[in-house]
C-alpha cells in the first residue's frame, strides 16, 4: 500500500511539472467570457474511477473559470458506447469524454503501442511514458482525427476474472471464452493465451456475463469491485498484463467553441483530475480485493506471469515491426527505471 500511495505522489509531481506557468489564470480573468456547456460522457458507473476523474474534471473547471464553463456528465453510456462517444465528438454531437485507451486505438492506431503486454513493469513506469514527452505526442496526434486529447486518467493495470476455473497459469485458460475489448492487440493477446477472445462492447459484456455466453473478461480491481463482478466471475487471477490508460478526450468541434484563453484551464483541469483518480485508485485497491475475496471470490495474487509473458512473445513479434520507434523508445526508458 505504502508502495501505491508512493507511486500515485510521484505522478501528482510529473502532472504538475507539466502544467508550468500556465496555471496563473484566476476566475476574474473569464468575467467577460460568454458561458460555455459542456457534456462529459463516459461508460461506467458513478462508483468508477472514470466518474471520480470526470466529478473532479467538472469542479476545477467551475472553479477556475468562475463558473463560465459548467461540465454535465452522463454515465452509464448513457449517450453510447465508446466508440459511439468519439464518433459523437468528431462531429459534435458530444462534447468530451473519459474513454478507455483501447477503444481510442481505434481511431488512432499508434495508441494502441500502450496495449502491449506486460509492457509497463509498474505504475510509476507508466505514468512516467504517459506524462511525457512520448505521452503528449501521442495526444497531440489525435487532432488529425478531429479530436483533442487533455490528459491520461487511466483504468489502471487489468487482471483476469472467469466464472468456469482458477487460472494460475495459461495452461488453464484454454477454451475460456473472455470478452475483450475490441481492440486487435487484446484479442491476439488472449487468443496466443489459449482462451477463445470475443471482443464486444462493455455493456454488451455485462449481459453475456449474466446470461453465461461468455465464460470472463479483463479488468482492473477497481471495475471488478464497482460492477459486482463477482455476483457472476468467482474466480480472479491478477495477471496485471496490460496497464490500460484512459484518456479525457474532446471533440474538436467542441475543443474549437471553447474560447482560446480557457483552452489551458481544460487541459490543467484534466491533468488535475486524473492525478487525483489515480491517488483514489491507489488507495482503494486493496479495500476492494478484501472486501471482493469477503463475497466470495477466489483471488490469485500470485500466478505464473513468467509463463503469460513466454506465452504472448507471438504479440510482439506480430506488432512490433508495426510500432517500431514508438516501442522501442517506451522499452528504453521502462528499463532504464
Amino acid at each position: 500500500m505504502l508502495r501505491r500511495s508512493f507511486l500515485a505522489t510521484a505522478s501528482v509531481a510529473a502532472l504538475a511539472g507539466l502544467i508550468g506557468s500556465a496555471a496563473s489564470a484566476a476566475p476574474e480573468d473569464f468575467a467577460d467570457m460568454e458561458p460555455v456547456s459542456l457534456r462529459l460522457a463516459h461508460v461506467v458507473n458513478e462508483q468508477d474511477g472514470f466518474h471520480v476523474a470526470a466529478e473532479r474534471f467538472a469542479e476545477l473547471v467551475s472553479e477556475r473559470t468562475g463558473g463560465k464553463i459548467e461540465v454535465e456528465i452522463f454515465p452509464n453510456a448513457t449517450l453510447g458506447d465508446e466508440r459511439t462517444l468519439l464518433e459523437g465528438m468528431q462531429i459534435g454531437s458530444i462534447d468530451m469524454g473519459v474513454i478507455t485507451n483501447g477503444p481510442v486505438s481505434n481511431f488512432l492506431p499508434e495508441m494502441a503501442v500502450f496495449e502491449l503486454p506486460f509492457l509497463f513493469p509498474s505504475n510509476e513506469d507508466a505514468y512516467e511514458v504517459l506524462d511525457g514527452e512520448i505521452g503528449q505526442e501521442l495526444l497531440d496526434r489525435l487532432e488529425t482525427v478531429n479530436l483533442k486529447g487533455l490528459a491520461y486518467a487511466e483504468r489502471g493495470f487489468r487482471n483476469l476474472t472467469n466464472s468456469v476455473r482458477p487460472v494460475a497459469s495459461p495452461d488453464d485458460m484454454g477454451g475460456l471464452r473472455i470478452r475483450v475489448m475490441e481492440n486487435p492487440v487484446y484479442i491476439d493477446t488472449f487468443r496466443e493465451l489459449g482462451a477463445n477472445a470475443i471482443p464486444m462492447a462493455w455493456t454488451e459484456a455485462l449481459t453475456a456475463m449474466q446470461q453465461s455466453t461468455i465464460d470472463g473478461q479483463e479488468n482492473p480491481v477497481n471495475v471488478v469491485h464497482s460492477f459486482k463482478l463477482d455476483e457472476t466471475q468467482n474466480y480472479m487471477t491478477m495477471t496485471r498484463h496490460s496497464y490500460a490508460p484512459a484518456i479525457f478526450v474532446m471533440g474538436q468541434p467542441a475543443w474549437n467553441k471553447v474560447p482560446e484563453e480557457a483552452h489551458d484551464v481544460l487541459v490543467e483541469a484534466a491533468r488535475d483530475a486524473s492525478a487525483h483518480e489515480r491517488e483514489v485508485n491507489a488507495e482503494m485497491e486493496a479495500q476492494q480485493l478484501d472486501e471482493l475475496r469477503e463475497r466470495g471470490m477466489e483471488i490469485d495474487l500470485e500466478p505464473d506471469l513468467d509463463a503469460f509473458k513466454a506465452q504472448i512473445q507471438p504479440v510482439y513479434d506480430e506488432y512490433g515491426e508495426k510500432f517500431g520507434e514508438l516501442l522501442e523508445r517506451i522499452q528504453a526508458q521502462t528499463s532504464a527505471n
